[in-house]
């Protein structure tokens, strides 16, 4: 069979076709219906089913991830435990309203104890932050190295939060009676008091 039969072939008279070209046509068609059955119908589901595996995956990593954290939850309760009552502890030493001036008297106390001479000690008006308050203190006190070191220790040492800022250590002029140089310090001595609930004072 040449070409020229083939194009001489009649749609209507198909059954008379020779066998060869039957199969051909078979085939042709089979392939014809099985590409069009496939972007018809089973590309968007294959598709579909793509993007299910892509959420399985997502799904998988998100349920490892709380896996993870359900597996850590009783450490996470103790560590939220232990932060509440460092926290707590913390609080504590703020002092409220009524233990601000014994606080003052602690610092004044503390530097007479280490054997400085106040030539300033004035209090500042509080300065609220987000629930505490901070009470600047501004000092000038003389004395030697030795002194000031005993009286930032003594500060450090204070059942209440003290800190000491802006310091600035500068001679005085002479000797003092041991012959050590005498020395002025200059600084801003913070202490902080919680504010409760309502923001108080």
């Amino acid at each position: 069979m040449n070409w020229q039969e083939l194009n001489e072939l009649d749609l209507s008279s198909a059954g008379d076709w020779p066998l060869v070209v039957k199969l051909i046509m078979v085939i042709i068609l089979s392939a014809a219906v099985v590409a069009g059955g496939y972007y018809l119908n089973i590309k968007d589901q294959y598709e579909a089913l793509e993007r299910i595996k892509r959420t399985e995956v997502d799904l998988k990593q998100e349920f490892e991830t709380k896996q993870a954290k359900a597996a850590n939850l009783e450490a996470y309760r103790q560590q939220l435990a232990e932060m509440r009552e460092s926290f707590g502890a913390m609080l504590r030493q703020l002092p409220d309203k009524t233990e601000v001036a014994d606080l003052l008297v602690d610092v004044s106390q503390t530097g007479l104890a280490a054997g400085l001479e106040f030539e300033l000690f004035q209090p500042a008006g509080e300065v609220p932050k987000d629930f505490y308050a901070e009470l600047p203190i501004k000092i000038r006190v003389t004395g030697g190295y030795h002194e000031f070191g005993e009286f930032i220790s003594g500060l450090a040492s204070l059942p209440r939060i003290v800190t000491i800022h802006d310091v600035r250590i500068k001679p005085r002029g002479g000797n003092r009676g041991d012959g050590a140089a005498n020395l002025a310090l200059d600084a801003t001595v913070k202490t902080y008091r919680y504010l409760d609930e309502e923001g108080g004072r």
